[in-house]
């Protein structure tokens, strides 16, 4: 059977087209983070087992994170990563610890659609009236404190060790991606800080190694190979936050006699206007 020109290119390009389907990964491993599967409103699908979790919201909450602060210049420029927003606010969702508002860019849409409203292009029963918005008890600040593209060390030993062109490659391609992170809780009606947690996260890059062994980008050694350092950085914040939980969840206040913001129990000297508790404080010393 001989084809002609017009449909031979047809058939080679439906099959250059399946082709490039069968070679797609939904739902990939590889590609997955530590904050993995989704959630809804309490309800969570394929959680990380290892994120701690909440029988009940704790309160409302507000992701704000720092754009100009020097980390986030270096997470945007030198990784080329985006902001760690969506994944912090996928991980408190499906810990179901605190229910999330958004205070963020689609701010700008929500007030958008308000304006729309109140200039009368909107249908009459649309509802976005006053009062609607629901309010932000907490803000959760994130930072990353530290980040180490070859914090191993091993690489260069082992591979001397093993000599050769084998060596060479394990010497060179061996290397650990290390980084630090900080979470801090605030009361959004006082201002006072209820919490702060560090977190951290290691893993090795076994880089050309898996090559070496028959493995395909070392997909043979569990996924190792290749770690980008986005995937460490968002175990550290993952760690953060269930430090973060573990230290709300039998949360108790620090309490300062007189109240907080009164003027605390340092009092200095010629302080004429010392607040009541400094003064109960000092009287009762000149008794003794």
């Amino acid at each position: 059977m001989r084809f002609s020109s017009p449909l031979l290119f047809t058939v080679l390009a439906a099959a250059l087209g399946l082709s490039g389907c069968a070679n797609m990964q939904m739902g990939s491993t590889s590609a997955k983070t530590e904050a993995t599967g989704s959630a809804g409103g309490a309800n969570s699908q394929n959680a990380n087992k290892q994120l701690e979790h909440c029988s009940a919201p704790l309160g409302t909450i507000a992701v704000v994170e720092d754009t100009n602060a020097p980390w986030y210049g270096i997470l945007t420029g030198q990784y080329h990563l985006g902001s760690t927003v969506p994944v912090l606010r996928l991980l408190i969702q499906q810990s179901n610890c605190f229910v999330i508002v958004e205070r963020g860019r689609a701010m700008d849409n929500m007030m958008g659609e308000r304006q729309l409203e109140q200039s009368g292009e909107l249908r009459r029963r649309s509802s976005f009236g006053k009062g609607q918005m629901v309010a932000a008890d907490y803000s959760l600040s994130p930072s990353i404190t530290f980040t180490n593209d070859n914090a191993g060390g091993i690489g260069g030993a082992l591979g001397g060790l093993l000599g050769g062109s084998l060596g060479a490659a394990i010497g060179g391609s061996l290397n650990a991606k290390e980084a630090s992170t900080l979470l801090t809780l605030i009361d959004n009606r006082s201002g006072v800080q209820l919490a702060a947690a560090e977190g951290s996260a290691k893993n090795w890059d076994f880089g050309a190694v898996g090559s070496l062994f028959g493995g395909r980008g070392g997909g043979g050694l569990g996924g190792y190979s290749n770690t980008a350092e986005g995937k460490v950085i968002v175990a550290a914040f993952m760690d953060s936050y269930n430090n973060i939980v573990k230290a709300v969840r039998n949360y108790k206040a620090q309490h300062i006699e007189g109240g907080l913001g009164t003027g605390g129990q340092l009092g200095v000297q010629g302080d004429d206007d010392a607040t009541p508790a400094v003064q109960k404080k000092r009287t009762s010393r000149r008794k003794r």
